[in-house]
């Protein structure tokens, strides 16, 4: 049984021609150029129409069974070449970046038609650029702005005094609070919050918890991509600000007054707690947890579930809880793998110590007169 061919792909846009395919990607065809691909596939589910890629040596085996009508492959795959000869190649130092250009080309996202939808509710002051799309049951309030060819789908939320710039796609679901500031070409995906209060409580005397309003700024850069159901939260102070080329994503908490630099890159389910600076070229995998007031130098790297309660200089690779250097942390987990053995044997060797003292204590024990 044939499935319909979203099944096993992306779905699919405008056909291209391969050596049309090529051009655009800027790789060097070897094949037939007339071909026409239709979408982007896996090695193993591609089919006439298909263009696949491969972007790690792993996956060079597979090669020869694919029934692709073209691969993007490196420079070395197209000279070992261990595929059917029928396969076109596009050649590329990066077939990875390639690969990501190419889903872009040749996949579709619908989006609301160009205007406001009458089932929106649009304060009367609201200024937009040309073009904007704005999807049904979205709510704009006063003052705000949304920029010139930004796409907001259905359910949206926008605060007073919100700006959203240029180039913007909003999913469904997004909040942006009151006078959240958003640059040009952001992407927020379903169901984030920009802009909720941040967590913060100062203790009375009779140790109940007095809420400390947070109605400061957040400002995210242009190029930043926040996931599903992440929140980025405003301080009582000051700002939370996001750098630009930022990505983030799903079910990532910043905390308030966070200070983030450009490039960064947030695995899922990280949490960064009030009023730390993480730097340029960060990368924090799935599930880190960064204690408030820290500092990350430039380009840190955080493997999965660290806890990082320090500052980490710039440069720094680190692991584990609390967070060490990795190389330290992988020394470390060696040796937590051996801790039953290494008990066992440190109990039979107290055990072979206490017979040893015993027999030395009848040898010295002083004779009878």
């Amino acid at each position: 049984m044939r499935f319909q061919i979203e099944e096993f792909g992306f779905k699919i846009g405008a056909a291209l021609k391969l050596k049309e395919l090529a051009d655009r990607l800027n790789c060097r065809l070897q094949g037939d150029g007339e071909v026409e691909i239709r979408r982007v596939a896996g090695l193993e589910r591609a089919g006439a129409g298909d263009v696949s890629f491969v972007a790690h040596d792993k996956y060079i085996a597979k090669l020869a069974g694919t029934r692709a009508s073209a691969v993007i492959v490196t420079e070395q795959v197209a000279r070992d070449r261990p595929h059917a000869a029928a396969t076109s190649l596009l050649i590329t130092p990066q077939p990875y970046l390639a690969f990501a250009h190419a889903v872009g080309l040749l996949t579709e996202a619908p989006a609301p038609p160009k205007g406001v939808d009458p089932a929106s509710a649009v304060a009367p002051d609201v200024t937009f650029g040309a073009d904007v799309a704005i999807g049904p049951f979205v709510a704009i309030g006063p003052g705000a702005s949304v920029g010139a060819r930004t796409v907001i789908y259905p359910n949206v939320a926008i605060g007073p005094g919100a700006r959203i710039g240029e180039d913007c796609i909003i999913r469904s679901q997004v909040s942006i609070r009151d006078r959240v500031v958003v640059g040009n070409r952001v992407i927020v995906q379903d169901g984030a919050v920009l802009g909720s209060e941040g967590f913060g409580f100062a203790r009375q005397p009779d140790g109940t918890h007095l809420k400390i309003p947070q109605r400061a700024d957040v400002v995210i850069e242009d190029d930043v991509e926040i996931g599903a159901n992440a929140a980025v939260d405003r301080p009582a102070v000051g700002e939370t600000r996001i750098g630009s080329g930022t990505k983030i994503d799903n079910l990532v908490q910043i905390g308030h007054g966070v200070t983030i630099g450009q490039r960064v890159l947030f695995a899922a389910q990280v949490g960064i707690a009030g009023s730390c600076t993480i730097e340029d070229d960060v990368i924090l995998a799935g599930q880190v947890g960064v204690a408030n007031h820290v500092s990350l130098g430039r380009g840190v790297i955080a493997t999965a579930q660290t806890g990082i309660p320090n500052s980490v200089d710039a440069g720094g690779y680190v692991s584990g809880y609390p967070a060490i250097d990795h190389r330290e942390w992988l020394k470390s987990s060696a040796v937590y793998r051996q801790l039953p053995a290494l008990r066992k044997r440190v109990a039979d060797l107290e055990q072979r110590i206490a017979e040893l003292e015993e027999k030395l204590a009848e040898c010295v024990k002083p004779s009878a007169p």
